[in-house]
């Protein structure tokens, strides 16, 4: 109930948020930029009259600006809107914390992009400094960060991009269509030309569900899971019920119970203790999904981040009707029964069945209690069917929740693209923004001297444009062989000559660009020809080449991997002295967790062994009742001679082949979930997932699992055995 709850309802969730706050909001559902030399601000003034435009803000002057902390680190480039209020027709921006700007030299950071507290004065590249006074939210994305317009000026400078921005809401754009419809609309007002990017709203929605909605795939399938598991119990407890109660069922005929009144009794035992289960998964479920929307939440300002109410009645009936259809199916047995049969009959051993499978357990050279256990599952085929399946689900679960744990990991450590030990970038003490003036090759000789040294590279990062693609793109190159640092090709190779670039899938898209297309990238004003070459495992709209390509692009950073046994500190300290002439420090590499990586784990890991549980104790629900089905042959056995021992090796011998078999089974039923689930999962990021990171299983982890089946059964008969065993010979022979 928990998996299919957290399943259901994040699918549902995933979108609700955005859109609950783009409603609250009035988000634009087109955003605009212009080439302020093109137009005028009257002009774009006048574009709000386009037909299928029922509201407009701006026009607003936009910069691009890069800005630094005092103590020197430079940010990444802020999107900065000038804006006299955070209000309007459209785009209304919700404060998160702190105020709006009051003066010229004040600004107001968006919480999703660069995480600064109120109060902390960056540099522009000018020299004026500016407080930051809060953090707001833009449900559309329209900006980094906001200032009023008086302070344009100081902003305003030679090397930043400039140009204004429009927000528009059309009377229809739930779909691409009508949206492109709107944006022609909108185009055919202005001058041509004048249009250097422009955003649909869609888009920002994507990008917004997408972490939700990672979630999903994995969720289903532990949900179908669970949903075997409960078909699986129920049915078999509700049969091993009717099984150990023939004789009751007799007596209730005999008293005038009709066979459907006999079937609905068991059916509301069964729904009786499903509801409490549902009850408890229901909670739990909603419980556990608070903190993969609480990120989402938080995001956008929405009170409804949470599984929406209709959806848990939905799964809880759901689970219900899979419960009482199962149990319905089982107790029909109970009313086909004859009165006589079932009276007659009793809670004496039915048809012996197995027989041969007794005679050849009897040859094997084995102790005879061990034998017997051997031989009993051929006794009740159904029943060790249901226990079969039982471990597999759960050694399945284990190996797919293994295997997506591993693979995540390496995600995370190809999409960090960091795995160095030491880290060499410039001297903080040297001023806000100093730029890196070490000669990039006496800087790689000296971390080459460094003893420990097993592999170094320099790169450097440049905001870059690609006609035709509003977002910005990451351009990084480098100096060196960077391959060992974590980057993965999902096709075609690494750069090798001045020219060639790998790039990413996304980027790869939004360009309508393949392996071998050549792509123009603008690089602080200047054309860059890349010819791609390969296409590298990345989220974002980056490409990656040689240093030797574009020009003016010295390494602002040195990565560096150590040999086995080199102390990260150590050697870092010794290295910022070999370096101190060229104001360079080092550092060790701290490689951060990602939030999202960790709660995937933890729910992957709760789910698991919810699964596991469920499996162990539906093989302890079949022993017992199996058990209590023969306690007189039980009985006999003791009265022969078998000891407390003995009984316990027989029962855990009667389900440790079906515990092996089950596990056996599960293992490739798990590989193949992961196989499925993990790219599905990557998909709904909009990744493609190279075979390198999902090959994460090795001979001894695929030994160990397979293990977990006997294991699971094990446990899931201890308690069963435990009781035969202290079963007193009298009262076994007794119960009949």
């Amino acid at each position: 109930m928990t998996a299919t709850v957290l399943g259901a309802g994040l699918l549902v969730a995933s979108k609700a948020p955005f859109d609950d706050a783009f409603a609250a909001q009035r988000g634009a559902h087109l955003t605009v930029q212009t080439d302020t030399d093109l137009v005028t601000e009257s002009q774009l003034t006048a574009s709000a009259s386009a037909p299928g435009v029922v509201a407009a803000a701006g026009p607003y002057r936009v910069l691009v600006v890069t800005f630094a902390e005092r103590a020197g680190m430079r940010l990444p480039p802020l999107t900065i809107v000038a804006r006299a209020d955070p209000g309007g027709a459209v785009d209304r921006v919700e404060l998160a914390s702190g105020r709006w700007p009051a003066r010229p030299d004040e600004l107001v950071l968006g919480g999703g992009h660069v995480r600064i507290p109120p109060g902390v004065r960056l540099s522009a590249p000018g020299g004026t400094e500016f407080t930051v006074v809060g953090t707001a939210r833009s449900v559309s994305d329209t900006a980094s960060a906001w200032v009023l317009p008086s302070a344009i000026g100081a902003l305003d400078g030679p090397g930043t991009a400039d140009g204004y921005q429009m927000l528009y809401r059309f009377a229809d754009a739930r779909t691409a269509t009508e949206v492109e419809s709107g944006r022609d609309a909108v185009v055919a007002t202005l001058p041509p030309g004048v249009v250097t990017g422009a955003r649909s709203w869609l888009d920002v929605r994507q990008r917004a569900v997408e972490d939700a909605a990672v979630f999903v795939p994995f969720l289903v399938a532990f949900a179908l899971l669970g949903i075997v598991m409960a078909i699986l119990v129920v049915g078999t407890v509700v049969a091993g019920s009717v099984g150990a109660a023939t004789r009751r069922i007799g007596i209730l005929k005999a008293l005038g119970c009709t066979p459907a009144g006999i079937v609905r009794a068991y059916v509301a035992q069964a729904l009786f203790a499903a509801t409490v289960g549902a009850v408890a998964g229901t909670v739990t479920g909603n419980l556990i999904a608070l903190p993969v929307l609480a990120e989402t939440e938080q995001l956008y300002g929405s009170a409804n981040a949470t599984i929406a109410w209709w959806v848990t009645l939905l799964a809880a009936g759901g689970m219900l009707a899979v419960v009482a259809v199962t149990a319905w199916i089982a107790a029909l047995r109970a009313g086909r029964l004859r009165t006589v049969d079932a009276i007659a009959v009793g809670r004496a051993s039915g048809p012996a069945r197995g027989r041969w499978a007794s005679h050849l357990a009897a040859r094997l050279p084995v102790a005879r209690p061990v034998g017997l256990g051997l031989a009993r599952p051929f006794a009740r085929p159904v029943r060790t069917i249901a226990i079969l399946l039982a471990v597999a689900t759960g050694s399945a679960a284990t190996t797919f929740a293994t295997g997506l744990g591993a693979s995540l990991l390496r995600i995370e450590t190809a999409l960090d693209q960091n795995v160095a030990d030491v880290t060499v970038s410039g001297d903080r003490a040297a001023g806000p923004g100093t730029p890196l003036t070490a000669d990039p090759a006496k800087a790689l000789a000296t971390i080459d001297a460094q003893q420990g040294t097993q592999a170094r590279y320099g790169l450097a990062k440049a905001p870059g444009t690609v006609v035709g693609i509003s977002d910005r793109v990451s351009v990084t190159t480098i100096t060196g062989n960077a391959t060992w640092d974590g980057f993965e090709m999902v096709a075609g190779r690494w750069f090798m000559a001045p020219g060639e670039s790998v790039a990413s899938g996304p980027l790869m898209k939004a360009a309508g660009a393949r392996i071998g297309d050549s792509v123009t990238v603008h690089v602080e004003g200047t054309p860059v020809r890349l010819h791609i070459v390969g296409e590298v495992f990345e989220s974002n709209m980056a490409v990656f080449t040689s240093t030797t390509t574009i020009a003016d692009q010295k390494p602002a950073e040195y990565r560096v991997a150590l040999t086995q046994g080199t102390d990260a500190g150590d050697y870092a300290e010794t290295l910022t002295g070999a370096l101190a002439g060229q104001a360079l420090t080092a550092q060790p590499t701290g490689l951060e967790t990602d939030p999202l990586l960790v709660v995937v784990e933890g729910l992957t890991a709760t789910l698991t062994l919810l699964l596991l549980a469920v499996a162990g104790l539906g093989v302890l629900n079949m022993l017992v009742l199996d058990l209590r089905d023969r306690v007189h042959d039980l009985g006999v056995h003791k009265a022969l001679g078998m000891t407390p021992g003995q009984t316990i090796a027989m029962v855990i011998a009667s389900v440790a082949g079906v515990g092996l078999v089950g596990g056996l089974l599960g293992v490739p039923a798990g590989i193949a979930m992961h196989r499925l689930v993990v790219p599905m999962m990557a998909a709904s990021g909009g990744l493609h997932l190279p075979a390198t990171l999902l090959d994460v299983y090795g001979p001894v982890p695929l030994a160990a699992l397979a293990l977990g089946g006997p294991m699971t059964a094990l446990l899931g008969a201890l308690l069963p055995a435990g009781w035969a065993a202290r079963t007193r010979t009298a009262t076994a022979l007794r119960t009949e």
